[in-house]
């Protein structure tokens, strides 16, 4: 979850730290106040657009900085694997944003520099923002394939990796079927280029690790004084009177001398005499290895010949001996497809229609899975709707097949248009009305049925997206009264799962949660800054009554505002006893 916000010069904010726990986290305050900057800044901590405008007037930048504490098997670990980032054993990871006046953004993943882009990637595990734009978005056509294979990803993960090798291999099949099939005159000018390439590999002679060998024989021609003086030297200290070996003689016959009178000195004399041994035999190699030196100029110019000729080629084909062996095998192989085109096209016809029935028979076990799936999905959105009072509403998934063109593969006598998810088309409808036609949620819902029916999605896919805090950002705006209530329970719900972090305009919310932050404008020296404030039972108590009324505190007021809040901990009470049954 998100621990620690730091911001500073950031709008009308000069230097916040603002400390979040778990559960539901109410952010309240008078319009303009800053709660909805608090929202923005956390956007950008995880990846939005940034702006210059975002820096305070007559500072020099914007810095906002997150620390995030994770479980051990949070997705973000996955994500510092692949991006080369660290994330420690406690689970930290601390997310920096800085934005200058000039317009740059600066970007840090638990201290490391990243891109704007990396910074998404991890955002996106980390925090989920619906505010009442991001509600249209979720409302998008295309992510509800997306929304679906969440739902059943329990199902999904195997039949969709293996579904996804097969469509891979089926589309690079159709790329190079596509490249050899087409276009006469550039295969011609390639099959050219590639004959003039492997005439030259050819005439190279290349053997393997050559480069290697040659490099090393070079580098002892080259210091050929050097080894040869080292091994004379050597040599001549260990081997004659007087020398090294001389003397160890001298010690070991002195050890012999007394050995049978201590063991510990037979035990000696043993090692020593091993050791001289050994170095008597090492002089022997010295000597030896001295007569087999030789200095012969003509091989080196030789070598030094070659090897240039090898990094010639090397900066055309590969940046070893190895690897330019490999490239040729490669455009060997190129070269005999395109002078063999007919057969090789047919027999890749052949490998492309039956990758393509081995990816469709895989499709096909996803789309019933989508299927069943489906109706799970309906009847759980149905009763969060319910509980919204939208029990007249109805809720559909549409699955259906994407069409392709003639050339593409058959299922059930349609050529269907295969995608890496598959060769479903999914689309959410909705009418809230009884009698009237499913349609589209977008062109069905009002503003505050489209809030409810986001927070019942939600309240269904929260459990499987797995990211830490969720943020709403006045996605109850429109609604009273009962229905009010209805959404105060629905996020608290959401809370139970993830932490949930919400601005809001209702007093229901604000009594349903576990942390309440007043925000509030403070003016200091003539500047506007924004103060975060956490409240008391009694101070919530205020607050939500300013909230009923909107305008001046009142004793009818305060006690209202008390009994929501009993009833809102009777609730949360009652909630908790029902999740640990």
């Amino acid at each position: 979850m998100l621990t620690e916000l730091s911001i500073r010069d950031f709008a009308i904010i000069d230097e916040i730290s603002i400390s979040f726990k778990d559960g539901l986290t109410v952010l309240t305050g008078e319009t303009g106040a800053g709660k909805s900057i608090i929202i923005d800044a956390i956007q950008l901590l995880a990846g939005g657009r940034g702006s210059v405008e975002f820096v305070r007037h007559g500072t020099e930048k914007a810095n906002i900085e997150g620390l995030f504490l994770l479980e051990d098997d949070h997705p973000v670990y996955k994500k510092g694997r692949e991006f080369g980032i660290e994330i420690g054993e406690d689970g930290m990871v601390v997310l920096t944003r800085t934005i200058t006046s000039q317009g740059k953004s600066i970007c840090r993943v638990n201290g490391k520099l990243v891109t704007l882009g990396i910074l998404r990637e991890f955002g996106k595990t980390l925090i989920d923002i619906h505010s009442q734009h991001e509600t249209q978005s979720l409302m998008d056509m295309d992510r509800h394939i997306e929304l679906l294979d969440l739902f059943a990803s329990d199902q999904l993960e195997k039949p969709m990796m293996e579904y996804q090798k097969l469509f891979n291999e089926y589309r690079k099949l159709n790329k190079r079927f596509k490249d050899l099939s087409e276009n006469e005159q550039e295969m011609a000018q390639r099959l050219d280029l590639l004959k003039f390439q492997w005439n030259e590999l050819q005439e190279a002679q290349l053997e393997p690790k050559e480069d290697e060998s040659l490099s090393e024989e070079r580098n002892r021609l080259v210091n050929f004084e050097k080894i040869y003086q080292g091994l004379n030297d050597a040599y001549n200290a260990l081997y004659g009177e007087q020398k090294g070996l001389d003397w160890l003689s001298h010690s070991l016959t002195s050890l012999e001398s007394a050995q049978d009178y201590d063991d510990t000195i037979s035990k000696m004399s043993e090692e020593l005499s091993n050791h001289y041994y050994m170095i008597e035999e090492m002089t022997f190699q010295l000597s030896s290895q001295m007569e087999q030196l030789e200095f012969d100029p003509d091989r080196l110019n030789l070598i030094e010949g070659r090897l240039n000729e090898i990094n010639r080629l090397k900066k055309k084909y590969g940046e070893s001996v190895d690897a330019i062996i490999e490239y040729s095998a490669k455009i060997e192989e190129e070269i005999d497809q395109i002078e063999h085109k007919d057969s090789h096209l047919e027999k890749m016809q052949q490998e492309i229609a039956e990758k393509a029935e081995d990816a469709i028979l895989e499709a096909k076990h996803i789309h019933d899975i989508r299927k069943q799936a489906s109706h799970h999905l309906e009847d759980s959105i149905h009763e969060e709707l319910k509980d919204l009072y939208l029990d007249k509403a109805s809720f559909a998934v549409d699955i259906a097949l994407r069409e392709g063109k003639d050339e593409d593969p058959e299922f059930e006598g349609k050529p269907l248009k295969l995608m890496v998810n598959g060769f479903d088309a999914v689309k959410f409808l909705i009418t809230t009305n009884p009698g009237e036609p499913l349609k589209e949620i977008s062109k069905v819902a009002s503003g505050g049925e489209l809030s409810r029916i986001m927070l019942a999605l939600k309240k269904i896919f929260s459990n499987h997206q797995g990211v830490t805090s969720v943020i709403f950002d006045e996605v109850d705006t429109g609604v009273s009264g009962r229905v009010a209530q209805a959404i105060a329970e629905k996020i608290y719900g959401i809370s139970s799962g993830s932490q949930v972090l919400c601005i809001s305009h209702l007093p229901q919310v604000a009594s349903m949660a576990d942390t309440h932050l007043r925000i509030e404008k403070d003016v200091k020296d003539e500047r506007t800054s924004t103060k975060v404030t956490p409240l008391t039972f009694d101070e919530k108590a205020e607050e939500i009554s300013r909230m009923i009324t909107g305008t001046e505190m009142t004793e009818t007021t305060k006690e209202h505002a008390k009994e929501l809040l009993e009833l809102a901990e009777k609730f949360k009470k009652k909630d908790r006893m029902e999740s640990s049954v």
